[in-house]
């Protein structure tokens, strides 16, 4: 079987509009790289809507994975979770509960974020915060998590222990 594909996603109204580079999608795509992903990205769009056509996008073109970075935030502008809700057939809560128990062992507002996970067909969609320290900490949490998931995602068979 070939190598999973992902894709990294930068949400950022800024970085977008050429108001400044966008340093955590290539952290980003580096790390589901180092995870044995094939990494396309980062694909930099506004939040909103744009959020919602690239996820529709990405699932279209059969991506495994897919993980954003930026817009979970409590303002009225950071739009992804909603967004990103739109696409999923359904929520995996697990994930983004251990990133934001993950990141609050370092930052506390870490558990503001309000990203989600879950599946939409067979692509596995994950929203990490906008910071560097975000994207590392979720990295993280993800490089635990997400091989397993994408495997059962493609057809995998859970791991057997001496039980079995």
């Amino acid at each position: 079987m070939s190598a999973p594909r992902a894709l990294a996603v930068t949400v950022s109204n800024r970085a977008a509009a050429g108001v400044y580079e966008d340093t955590g999608g290539p952290l980003l795509r580096d790390g589901l790289a180092a995870m044995g992903f094939s990494a396309d990205g980062p694909t930099v769009v506004p939040d909103g809507e744009p959020v919602e056509r690239v996820l529709r996008e990405a699932v279209a073109a059969g991506y495994d994975l897919v993980v954003t970075t930026g817009g979970t935030g409590l303002t009225a502008l950071d739009l992804t979770p909603e967004m990103t809700r739109r696409v999923l057939d359904h929520e995996v809560p697990g994930i983004p509960e251990a990133i934001r128990t993950a990141g609050r062992t370092k930052v506390p507002t870490a558990a503001l974020s309000r990203g989600l996970a879950g599946v939409a067909v067979r692509t596995l969609i994950v929203n990490l915060p906008g910071s560097r320290g975000g994207v590392k900490d979720g990295i993280a949490v993800l490089q635990e998590i997400v091989p397993h998931a994408v495997d059962q995602l493609r057809g995998g068979d859970h791991p057997r222990g001496d039980d079995s």
